[in-house]
């Protein structure tokens, strides 16, 4: 393409036609956080790797204690329910007690573990990018 102006009464050349499209099937994703520094060349740098193994390792660390919280107190609402009788039997506004308790005790429960967790990651990952941006 010129960058000539059109002259009067011609219209002017349309531009290039261009075909955008995904990557394939068989094409590696972009990694979340690059390695690569333009200062050293492309090449990953030793405190770059040093700080993605200690997020991930946080990271998988917040998942499990989430995940093990969450998995206590479940399990610590069946042992109610299974070693106190009566809630099986106590009806409230037509529906047994212990449903009650499962519904409006484990899906708050489960939602709070939810957002605390994604909180929290998003917390180590700023911390991350804080330390890669003082790099």
């Amino acid at each position: 393409m010129t960058d000539e102006p059109a002259e009067p009464g011609r219209t002017p050349p349309r531009p290039e036609r261009v075909r955008v499209t995904a990557a394939g099937l068989g094409v590696p994703a972009r990694p979340a956080f690059d390695l690569r520094s333009p200062a050293t060349g492309g090449r990953a740098t030793e405190p770059a790797a040093v700080y993605v193994r200690s997020l991930i390792r946080s990271q998988l660390r917040l998942g499990i204690v989430a995940a093990v919280g969450f998995i206590v107190a479940t399990v610590a609402f069946v042992l109610v329910l299974a070693l106190v009788p009566d809630l099986s039997a106590a009806v409230v506004w037509g529906v047994p007690a212990s449903w009650l308790l499962l519904g409006f005790g484990l899906y708050p429960l489960a939602l709070t573990v939810a957002v605390l967790y994604v909180r929290a990651a998003a917390r180590n990952e700023a911390r991350y990018r804080a330390l890669t941006v003082d790099e």
